[in-house]
């Protein structure tokens, strides 16, 4: 399984992302341009002593990562999803991405992939949560369905 963040912005959510990754042995990979440098003190801080930025993959465009993609499907997290993401069934093959926490994932990527977007449920007044509790929530359901694959019961 893999978590894809597409253009994160923020150095602390990525750090807790990457931290994530490890603790629950699903791959990072990082896609498009970063808004800050994984030397960043605060990326480093948030992922305390789980951050191995060598194991961080990194995909120069979202053309790029759909190209590279040999196995699994792509569900696409956004605040604009039909589908709840309890209500997908997940495989190890597949990766959750994710968008900038600013502007979430670019509007022509959901409509040209409607069947796989998926969301968190909220109060309508909300436009979204922190981008690392939102990976949290939905890499956890996928592992659960999966009956926690290679981690500790």
């Amino acid at each position: 399984m893999e978590i894809a963040l597409f253009e994160p912005e923020i150095p602390q959510n990525t750090g807790n992302i990457a931290r994530l990754a490890s603790a629950s042995g699903v791959e990072l990979n990082l896609v498009g341009a970063l808004g800050f440098h994984l030397s960043d003190k605060l990326v480093k801080r948030a992922g305390m002593d789980y951050l191995n930025l060598e194991s961080i993959k990194r995909t120069l465009t979202l053309g790029e990562y759909y190209m590279d993609k040999q196995k699994g499907r792509i569900w696409l997290a956004t605040t604009k999803g039909a589908q709840r993401y309890t209500d997908v069934q997940y495989s190890i093959d597949d990766t959750i991405m994710f968008g900038p926490e600013s502007r979430g994932l670019p509007e022509e990527l959901l409509l040209n992939h409607p069947m796989e977007c998926i969301r968190v449920p909220m109060l309508s007044d909300i436009r979204s949560l922190n981008l690392a509790s939102s990976v949290a929530i939905v890499v956890y359901e996928a592992l659960r369905q999966l009956n926690f694959p290679n981690l500790i019961p």
